[in-house]
């Protein structure tokens, strides 16, 4: 199982960026993915999370109305369109996904740092 984030970068505030989360080794359709956020020093925070079957979002509140999240299957992609971007969305983006091999198992990209600022 591997996830890799990219898509990140610099930009400043009110702008947007797309980050992308590519997936590989698993049954890519079968699963919710979530996206999470970190800064240093504080706790991992879920950002939105999108399902597996009917595609259904949700989201935390402080990025409702700005971020979207979204699936290509085809592509065995996940992407989170991030828009009207302020200073405090600033942090290493990651995805995840709770998948089935032989047991449950808990994976993680290795995150895209997203910094807004003038």
């Amino acid at each position: 199982v591997q996830l890799v984030e990219s898509g990140g970068g610099l930009v400043q505030p009110g702008g947007s960026l797309r980050l992308s989360c590519a997936a590989s080794g698993f049954s890519f359709s079968s699963y919710g993915i979530r996206w999470y956020r970190q800064v240093p020093g504080k706790e991992r925070e879920l950002v939105a999370t999108i399902s597996s079957t009917s595609g259904s979002t949700n989201y935390a509140d402080f990025v409702k109305g700005r971020f979207t999240i979204s699936r290509d299957n085809a592509k065995n992609t996940v992407y989170l369109q991030m828009n009207s971007l302020k200073p405090e969305d600033t942090a290493v983006y990651y995805c995840y996904a709770r998948v089935w091999t032989s047991t449950w198992g808990d994976y993680w990209g290795q995150g895209t740092q997203v910094t807004v600022s003038s």
